[in-house]
């Protein structure tokens, strides 16, 4: 594999990988990291089979993040699955963080402690609702709370992304992106 492409919902999502990436994957010293991201969920799916079948450059794996909101996980999968298979490329990794992109960091509070520099934020993580951060329904209202509304979007996933540990996240779709983009970047080491 000589290039990985990321198509996202938005902004947080770049910003946070950027930043979490390289210390997960040491393969990606000899690999083109490339960012498409999209203006929100709608225009996502609207576009994917378009930009995937119009995607030129050998040797790529693409990986698709949406966030499952109030929808449901299976079908936002099964559905993202089927344009990638109709774009010809049935290889695609599609992930769902469950509900968004902040339950990754309500599974892990000290990530958004040190981001935030909030002292003594990471204790919260032994409260019930924090041990399964994919459960909470709102996660972006939840750690702008949290947080005092110190978390912001894009500054935020920035930060936090620099602290997140791939091996202390209590978010099971976190865990699962992670396993996924290893044995994808593994499996297409070699090409």
């Amino acid at each position: 594999m000589n290039q990985l492409v990321f198509f996202l919902e938005e902004r947080s999502a770049r910003e946070m990988l950027k930043n979490f990436l390289s210390r997960i994957l040491p393969e990606l010293d000899n690999i083109t990291v490339r960012y498409v991201v999209f203006e929100g969920k709608q225009d996502l799916e609207r576009q994917l089979g378009r930009k995937l079948r119009g995607w030129r450059v050998p040797d790529t794996r693409f990986v698709v993040m949406r966030d499952k909101d109030q929808a449901d996980c299976t079908e936002v999968k099964c559905r993202l699955v089927g344009i990638c298979r109709d774009a010809g490329k049935p290889d695609v990794l599609v992930r769902i963080p469950c509900y968004e992109l902040e339950s990754w960091y309500l599974g892990d509070l000290n990530a958004v402690e040190q981001g935030l520099q909030i002292p003594g934020l990471a204790r919260q993580q032994e409260r019930a609702k924090y041990r399964s951060p994919d459960r909470i329904a709102n996660p972006v209202q939840e750690l702008r709370r949290l947080t005092n509304e110190r978390y912001q979007k894009i500054a935020g996933s920035r930060a936090i992304g620099l602290h997140l540990s791939p091996d202390a996240n209590r978010s099971h779709s976190f865990t699962v992106f992670v396993s996924g983009l290893q044995r994808l970047v593994q499996s297409g080491a070699g090409g």
